[in-house]
């Protein structure tokens, strides 16, 4: 039997499907988008009052639309390959394929690289693009939404600074940039070898060089054997390699950090001993996971609505958005998790990727051949 697949990895039939997919993937993200808009807008409109109508299209709603798009892509995905695969098949488009020598294997090559461009997108997206644009929706929001800005200050503050150099802090004020009671061990072979007090210490936001600090009525103890060397001063200017964003953690800080940013930090505070870092990590492998997500439901998506059943589309959509939301809700409550801490933030942001994989194997060993 002539078999129109065997000399071309892709053809006017698989383009046909990229193309459906697409399209249906796309529309169906601008219809809820939309929609979406128009409701949070209904609800806020109260708290939008002192904003300017270019605020709000510009610095809110053209950096929510992304952000809302890319938080819920596997929902859309799922939607539109439910959609448009229960068409083909109530159309017998699906038996016409299958009549050619075509397998369900074959077949599921245009529905593999089109989710493979809905991830390298929303990865993209995600990675770089969308937390630009968080830090103004987020400013908007602080402004305008009484969203809690950044803490007035923070307590108890202790942190390794550089290997062997721990920093501590009582108590650190934002409006001013001013810790109180402020010390720096510095440590070699476990032995303390210089110890510095201060009863405040200032962070010079206006000196271009960075972590630049002012340390006032500061003592430096020197310690070489049993030799001990003294200095004190009224000020002091000098770089010690931390800074208030460091131990100051604002609302919606991780979703403004591009994912390299958001791997340097979680890095840097894990060796700084720093432990407030949860958000961060689920942030980050959110990112990664949610991506993935595009194979496994549209796997998921083709294997449920290839086969031609009486009653049409209605019983797949119906599923579709059950599992859809199984898989946004399973995805929310594991982060929970992670917050918690009774599980790491990699496995609580992966576990229903996992949970739903096999899922999706199932299906797809159970789907017509």
């Amino acid at each position: 039997m002539w078999n129109p697949f065997r000399r071309r990895l892709l053809n006017r039939l698989d383009w046909y499907i990229i193309k459906k997919f697409l399209g249906t993937y796309f529309f169906s993200i601008a219809l809820i988008i939309a929609i979406a808009v128009i409701f949070d807008f209904n609800e806020k409109i109260d708290k939008l009052k002192e904003a300017t109508a270019a605020e709000i299209a510009f610095d809110y709603y053209l950096n929510f639309i992304p952000y809302f798009a890319n938080l819920f892509s596997p929902l859309f995905v799922f939607i539109a390959v439910i959609y448009f695969t229960s068409k083909l098949a109530e159309n017998s488009e699906i038996i016409a394929m299958f009549s050619t020598g075509m397998s369900f294997k074959r077949l599921m090559i245009p529905y593999i690289l089109s989710a493979a461009f809905i991830a390298g997108l929303t990865l993209t997206l995600g990675s770089t693009i969308i937390p630009k644009a968080n830090a103004k929706r987020i400013a908007f929001e602080t402004r305008y939404m009484n969203r809690k800005p950044r803490a007035n200050g923070t307590s108890s503050i202790q942190l390794e600074v550089e290997e062997g150099v721990i920093a501590y802090m009582d108590r650190f004020e934002t409006y001013n940039n001013i810790g109180y009671r402020f010390s720096l061990d510095k440590f070699e072979d476990k032995k303390l070898v210089s110890h510095m007090t201060a009863r405040t210490i200032y962070y010079d936001t206006l000196n271009a060089e960075k972590y630049h600090w002012v340390v006032r009525n500061y003592m430096i103890r020197d310690l070489s054997g049993e030799m001990e060397e003294i200095s004190q001063g009224a000020e002091l200017d000098t770089v010690i390699h931390f800074e208030p964003a460091d131990f100051l953690i604002t609302y919606g800080q991780e979703e403004t950090m591009t994912s390299p940013q958001l791997k340097e930090y979680i890095h840097r505070q894990k060796n700084r001993g720093f432990g407030n870092i949860r958000e961060f990590e689920i942030e980050y492998h959110k990112r990664y996971a949610m991506s993935f997500a595009s194979f496994i439901l549209t796997v998921m998506g083709v294997s449920l609505s290839s086969r031609k059943r009486k009653g049409g589309m209605g019983l797949y959509l119906g599923i579709g958005l059950g599992l859809s939301f199984g898989y946004i809700l399973f995805q929310t409550v594991s982060s929970t998790f992670a917050v918690s801490g009774v599980t790491s933030a990699f496995w609580a942001e992966w576990l229903p990727n996992i949970v739903f994989l096999i899922i999706a194997v199932i299906l797809y060993l159970k789907a017509p051949k």
